[in-house]
């Protein structure tokens, strides 16, 4: 592996081998969503806890602090929206001069496996990958599955993240599912796991959270869980404390409610 390439893979996976990305790319699909109106005022009190940010260039330049960020991974891809016809109809929207002008440490992409437009996306991929091998910068690849969430089991996530990898992505994004550990293990590189719409308890976030690394996950990329809940740091401690401290359920629970007691003082 090229010095450039290893040098960002280590900006964005820590020593201990583990990460915890926090997405704030929403707004290119959904536009304006719930307590992301404002993205910096969102990420400035989680910042120092995540290990880097997921987010496309409009907002990088708009609400980002280049002079105190973490790492970024630009989101490359779009061109649809949730009010469209299909959201996997997805083209390159950033090019890998603009990444570069933006000095980020990865660029991700969704693919959409099964849909329509599944050649288009993974096609999509490709030459993301050649450009990125050709400058050193990493892809992470998003099995995303646009607005059919039955899609999430493991054999269609198996099927997605090793396509992915298959085809040169770095890294691999991808939901948590029962027999978790049938989607890792066939993935020859990194996976970590997406959120999701936000779940109704803290303790599903935090077992599903464990329940992933423990079969194989390297972190997680999670938004929603996190900056929409009332206790945003509370969470992303919590999730910290699993992630880096491989921490058990109930530890990251107390770490939770005992943060949130602090912020109700």
């Amino acid at each position: 592996m090229e010095w450039g390439m290893k040098n960002r893979l280590a900006q964005l996976i820590k020593s201990d081998g583990r990460c915890l990305f926090l997405p704030i790319d929403h707004g290119y699909f959904q536009g304006p969503t719930r307590k992301l109106e404002k993205p910096g005022e969102t990420i400035r009190p989680l910042l120092r806890y995540c290990d880097a940010l997921f987010v496309t260039r409009g907002v990088v330049r708009s609400s980002i602090d280049p002079e105190n960020t973490k790492p970024i991974i630009l989101r490359v891809s779009g061109g649809t929206s949730v009010i469209g016809k299909d959201l996997s109809n997805e083209g390159i929207t950033t090019s890998i001069e603009e990444a570069i002008r933006l000095n980020v440490s990865a660029i991700g992409i969704s693919v959409f496996v099964g849909s329509d437009y599944e050649k288009e996306s993974l096609l999509n991929l490709t030459k993301l990958v050649d450009e990125g091998e050709k400058y050193g910068i990493p892809v992470m690849a998003v099995t995303a599955v646009g607005k059919e969430l039955e899609k999430r089991d493991a054999r269609y996530l198996a099927l997605s993240s090793r396509i992915a990898a298959e085809l040169g992505a770095r890294i691999v994004k991808t939901y948590w599912c029962e027999n978790f550990e049938k989607v890792v293990n066939g993935c020859p590189v990194p996976v970590v796991m997406a959120g999701g719409p936000k779940v109704d308890t803290e303790l599903e976030v935090f077992e599903f959270v464990h329940d992933g690394m423990e079969k194989g996950a390297i972190g997680v990329n999670l938004g929603r869980n996190i900056w929409q809940n009332d206790y945003p740091v509370a969470m992303i401690k919590a999730l910290r404390a699993i992630i880096h401290g491989k921490g058990t359920v109930k530890e990251a629970n107390d770490i939770f409610e005992q943060e949130k007691s602090k912020v109700r003082k």
